[in-house]
Order: structure tokens, then sequence, then C-alpha cells
């Protein structure tokens, strides 16, 4: 059994803080390579095709691992398995900067990629079973914003690391703050685990887990890896066959991975689906917003990185308003009204040409970071919002999940409509431009239908209160 865990005033203050430097290490980590690749590349006298594999490997292990990352919290306890995360993370990160070929930079990917499916599930799952349901849109609305940040703001560090120091300090930067978050977490950290100790669904993980690897390969290989749409097709439909396979097994076992019955709960059900089709708009950003600024409008990449301070410094300024926003509105309006407008600043980016005043693409860019951080703190709550305690962990993991699957997705989409754009339109030095305001357009629409899934909550949905846990004195400030 877990030891008993009282939340005192100062942890109340500090976990949140400890739970977002993992999420900032995660999702930084996910995006930072992309602009060192061909440095790496050199570096290791490798093809720079080749080295596409160095992202695929950690992708795929957390695609791999995230859906046993609730039965392993609950088996091993949270504190044990997030001190693990953070350490397995860190020494991967420690092997992929002494890394001295291709082969050993993937091996040393894949013990990294095994920290990451387990630091944001089992920090989230802290936050969940920890916090009282009345705190969880404040304190989500913390420790969601580093996962907004990283992603903008990894090609920018990775260009800059590479060009004024080496590949090497991408991974170096990550072992400093891992020790200081295993520092934090032995003290902190509290030793959560499930009432009930229920066998691992092996066959289930086998079936689910098979389905996340060929899903992700496939959207991976229809967005940066462009391979071949047949190859792509097939590896689709495996996926959805092992997925249709794990689901049909999931209704006549007692004890599943993920319990069918999760779906009962409407808060559950709306933010999961709501979840993998808003996020289209939001996972392709990190991946078009530097290519519009660099190759569209001819932005050098230092002035692309310092365009993008805007989104993430708005994305922050919301933070402390999204409880009263929420509170004000509820989750059914405001996620159809915000879903609607987020869709539509990522549409209009299809206006911004070389005729727009910087100015303005700067308040483009703010606007875009409050309305699109909203966004991700009002799903994320209304998905946990009202789990019981003996359905939290599964319901954490299988939004970890989507979350994953739904970056892929809206990367793989906005590369293929991309390249299609490009194919179809005469491209010569002034109508590449074109091609992304088509493919902006595209998107920012797809991203816009999600308010029709966020339209059936009721105005109640997501209200649920419980009273506040009583904060116990310590003896800190």
């Amino acid at each position: 059994m877990s030891e008993p865990f009282t939340l005192t005033p100062r942890i109340a203050r500090i976990l949140p803080w400890l739970v977002a430097v993992a999420f900032f290490m995660q999702a930084l980590d996910a995006t930072i390579l992309n602009t060192a690749l061909p440095s790496m590349a050199r570096s290791l006298d490798e093809d720079p095709l080749r080295m596409q594999a160095v992202v695929i490997s950690y992708l795929l292990t957390v695609a791999l691992l995230i859906p046993a990352s609730g039965w392993i919290a609950d088996r091993f306890g949270t504190r044990r398995v997030f001190l693990f995360a953070v350490f397995l993370f860190s020494l991967g990160s420690l092997f992929c900067a002494l890394s001295p070929s291709l082969g050993v930079l993937v091996i040393a990917r894949v013990v990294q990629g095994l920290g990451g499916a387990l630091m944001m599930p089992v920090g989230r799952l802290v936050i969940l079973r920890v916090y009282p349901r009345t705190e969880l849109v404040r304190v989500l609305s913390f420790v969601t914003i580093p996962g907004l940040v990283g992603p903008l703001a990894g090609p920018t560090l990775g260009g800059w690391l590479v060009e004024y120091a080496s590949w090497h300090w991408i991974f170096l930067i990550n072992i400093p703050v891992g020790l200081l978050g295993m520092a934090f977490a032995m003290r902190l950290m509290p030793d959560l685990r499930g009432a009930g100790q229920a066998r691992f669904d092996v066959p289930g993980f086998l079936l689910f887990g098979g389905s996340m690897l060929l899903i992700t390969i496939a959207l991976e290989g229809l967005g940066e890896l462009h391979m071949p749409h047949v190859r792509v097709v097939l590896l689709l439909i495996g996926g959805l066959v092992l997925l249709a396979a794990y689901w049909l097994r999931a209704l006549r076992i007692e004890a599943p991975l993920f319990p069918p019955s999760l779906f009962r709960t409407r808060t559950f059900a709306v933010g999961v689906l709501g979840n993998l089709f808003a996020r289209l708009g939001s996972g392709a950003l990190p991946f078009l917003t530097p290519l519009l600024l660099q190759v569209g409008l001819g932005f050098s990449p230092a002035k692309a990185g310092m365009s993008m301070i805007p989104l993430a410094g708005m994305a922050m300024a919301i933070k402390p308003l999204a409880k009263a926003i929420l509170d004000f509105f509820g989750y059914r309006r405001l996620l159809v009204g915000n879903t609607l407008l987020l869709g539509a600043l990522i549409a209009s980016f299809g206006l911004i040409d070389q005729d727009t005043p910087h100015v303005w693409l700067l308040i483009h860019l703010g606007l875009l970071g409050a309305v699109n951080s909203l966004q991700f703190t009002a799903m994320n709550t209304l998905t946990l919002i009202d789990l019981r305690d003996d359905n939290a962990s599964a319901g954490n993991s299988l939004l970890s999940v989507v979350m994953q699957l739904s970056i892929g997705l809206g990367v793989a989409c906005a590369a293929a409509l991309l390249g299609g754009f490009q194919a179809d339109i005469e491209i010569n030095a002034g109508d590449v431009l074109g091609a992304f305001h088509a493919t902006y357009l595209s998107v920012g629409v797809m991203s816009m239908l999600a308010a029709a899934i966020f339209f059936q909550l009721s105005g109640e949905d997501g209200r649920t209160s419980q009273a506040p846990r009583r904060l116990e004195p310590d003896d800190g400030h």
C-alpha cells in the first residue's frame, strides 16, 4: 500500500512546477531535433535521409509504452515510476550526447522514449488524484503551458544550439534539469497507487500497442517520412484492424487495459474525441508556422524564432484567467466558441503575405497563443474532471495516447496538404505562399468541425464540484 499523503500548502504550490518541468522536457525533446538533424548527420558521417530514425525511434517507443503507463503507476506507485521516468529520460539524454554512431543514438533515443512515455501521464495522474476537482482547471492550466511552448520553442532552440554550440547540447541541457527534477520529486512527489491490483492485460496491451505503432508509423510516413501512399494505407488499415480487435476483446473481459465503460462518462467521451480532432490545427502549427515564416515569408531563422515569442507569451498570460473564463461560460459554450475561433485564427493565416505588417503578424500569433492555450486547458480538464478514482489512471493514460496520436495526425495532415497543394499549384518564385495559404485554410476549417463534438455537451457538463481538500500546515512558507 502507498503511504498516506497530505497535501500541505508548500507541496500544493511546488508540485505543479515539478510536473510542468517534466512536461516541458518531454514536449521540447519531441521537436528540438528537427533543425539539428543535418548537423548530426555530418558529425556522425551519415546520410541525412537516414537520420529520421532518431525521431521515429523516440515516437514509436512513446506510442508503445503510454498505454501501459496507468497500470505501471498503479502497480509500482507514482513516486517510484516518476523518479524512474525522469532518470531514464536523463540517462537516455546523456547516452544520446555521447553516441558515436547512428545505431547507438537510436538505442539511446529508445531509452529516452521509455522515460518520456511515463513522465507526462504519471505527472498528470498525480495532479488528478491529489488536487480537488475545484482546483483542476487552475492546476492543469499551469502544467499544460509547457506542452504548448515546447514544440514551438524546439526548432528555434535546436537551431540556435547547433549554430553557436554543437548538436550534443540538445541532449546535455536535459541532464541538469532532470537531476534537479529527481531531487524535488523525492521530497514532493506523492506515492499513490491504485486501490485494486488487477492483472496486467498482456494480450490487450499487445493489440493496442501494436495498433498505436502501426498508426504512428503511418502518420509519420504520410507526413515527414514521405512514404509511398500504398505503404501508408496498408499500415493504417493494419493499425485499425488491431484496434478493432482490441475493442472487441475489451468488451468481453473483466479488466481490460482501457475499460469501454470509460465512455459512459459523457464528459470523458466528448473530451477524448474532441481532443483528437480539435488538435489537428494545434498539432500542425509547430510544423507549418516555422516553414511559413522562413520559406513563405523569407524570414531568417533568428527573426522567425523571435516572431514566435508572442504566441508562447500569450499562452502563459491567459493561464491565470482560465478558471474564471470557464466558470463564467461553462465547458459547452466555451469549447464550441473557442474551437470555432481557434479554427478561424488558423485559417486566417491564409491572408498573411509579404505585405502584412510585422506588428499585425505578432498580434495574430499572440491571439492564437491565448486561444490555443485556453483550448488545451478546457479540453484536458473536461476529459478528466468526472472520472472516478478507480478509473482515473486508465482514463488519463488513454488521454495521453490520444494527445500523442493527435500530434502525429496534425503534422501528417499539414504535410500531406502542403505537398498536395504545391503539386497542384504551378510553382514559381511567388506561388509557394499560395500552397501555405490553402493549407492553413484547410487545417483551420477541419479544426472548426470539432465544435460539433463539443456541441454534444449539456450546459452543466464539467461543472463537477467536490469539497476542497484541507491543506495541512507545514514548516515551509
